[in-house]
């Protein structure tokens, strides 16, 4: 399985200045190959081949007075911009005719150098490498100290730095794991598990354990209302300005990260102790149109779930997802008795069938462990689940999150 694993660089004043120039250069590169094939669509001309775009935009551009600076950097930078803009457009006519899934995407736009994310990949032919002191030599910017968190599994393929908003440097490492390095990580269980996400609590799982939301955007908000105030009073290009936009950059990429490490201590506990993990297909585009798209957006339950499946499908896990119409909140798990809907300050009720008292979420969470098989049905028929492929990459660490469920 072929994972990111991420690590953050601390280059000097020169790295970053090189680093800067290989952000431009890969930029130019970009814009010049989406210009010549916009201009070959207008003139109803064939688009210009990728070997092509190599030779006129790199080798020969270089030879010019006008791109003469474009050899100050790596020549795979510039490789590996131009691939990335052939992927572009070989995705958004896949997206056309229909055999990409998904959201629809339009064609590549031009990089603009006021983008406060920009990047560089490096393959391996590039050269780089890491140094027995643990830097990380990249060609013609330097070996850039790095602050290893962990320690990489295998040989990395390629290395991606990137500058974020906030101005952090990080190094994305391509590892490709060992699936049976993998299994033995994690040894098969017998239990299973059923998770209701919510805003009141973030997750109830149906062993009746309650993760409460810790709203990293709402207890911040205090913060990030000030620092956006104080931009918003600067004057447009000063470097006052600058300073403000950068602080609250911060800002928002404390938030951001806070809540992404929650999600991958909340997740890996989940994967190491259950063998099944069923969990409602909730859509939050939708419920991002509400009134409660702010707590919608602060829970982040999209990034949870595509952490729980692609780590399910690393380490042999079963994950399914339940369709989002099953009345998992109007069904007696008991009896099975459909007992309507309920409003949302309804956070207890009996059922009206066999009298039992419900916590509203506790008997979602088993109603969607039942939905997916993973638990007896109410008509005593266990469904035997399909694994899902993984979908995004891992990063962060694997601690546990505070909580009360049984180990």
């Amino acid at each position: 399985m072929r994972l990111r694993y991420g690590f953050r660089l601390y280059p000097n004043a020169v790295q970053q200045a090189a680093l800067a120039r290989a952000f431009g250069c890969a930029r130019v590169v970009s814009n010049d190959a989406v210009r010549a094939r916009e201009d070959a669509r207008r003139a109803g001309r064939p688009f210009p081949t990728a070997g092509e775009l190599s030779r006129k935009l790199i080798t020969e551009a270089k030879r010019t007075a006008g791109r003469a600076w474009l050899g100050e950097v790596s020549a795979v930078v510039l490789q590996q911009s131009l691939r990335d803009a052939d992927t572009a457009y070989r995705n958004f006519f896949a997206s056309l005719n229909g055999t990409r899934k998904g959201p629809k995407l339009g064609p590549p736009r031009l990089k603009s150098r006021k983008d406060h994310r920009q990047s560089v990949r490096f393959t391996a032919n590039a050269r780089w490498k890491i140094t027995v002191a643990g830097r990380l030599d990249l060609p013609k910017i330097g070996a850039v100290k790095v602050k290893w968190s962990r320690t990489l599994p295998a040989t990395p393929t390629s290395v991606t730095v990137v500058r974020d908003a906030a101005s952090r440097f990080f190094a994305s490492f391509v590892i490709d794991t060992d699936p049976a390095a993998d299994q033995a990580r994690m040894p098969a269980t017998d239990q299973t598990v059923g998770i209701d996400l919510g805003l009141t609590h973030f997750a109830v799982l149906s062993d009746g354990t309650k993760i409460d939301s810790p709203r990293f955007l709402r207890r911040a908000e205090k913060k990030l209302k000030k620092a956006q105030r104080e931009l918003s009073r600067k004057q447009k290009g000063s470097k006052n300005r600058a300073k403000a936009r950068l602080k609250v950059a911060r800002a928002h990429a404390k938030v951001a990260d806070a809540r992404r490490e929650f999600h991958h201590r909340l997740s890996t506990k989940l994967i190491s102790e259950d063998q099944g993990i069923a969990v409602e297909d909730l859509s939050v585009a939708g419920l991002a149109r509400t009134r409660l798209a702010k707590s919608v957006h602060d829970a982040g339950w999209a990034s949870f779930v595509n952490m729980l499946e692609y780590k399910a499908a690393r380490y042999g896990r079963t994950l399914v997802k339940t369709g989002r119409f099953e009345p998992t909140s109007q069904t007696c798990s008991t009896c099975g008795a459909k007992d309507g809907p309920k409003p949302l300050h309804v956070r207890e009720w009996t059922c009206s069938a066999c009298g039992t008292v419900h916590d509203r979420d506790h008997n979602a969470a088993l109603n969607i462990e039942t939905a997916a098989g993973l638990a007896v049905s109410a008509c005593g028929a266990p469904v035997r689940p399909e694994p899902v492929l993984a979908q995004r990459e891992e990063t962060g660490s694997h601690g546990f999150p505070t909580g009360n469920r049984a180990a």
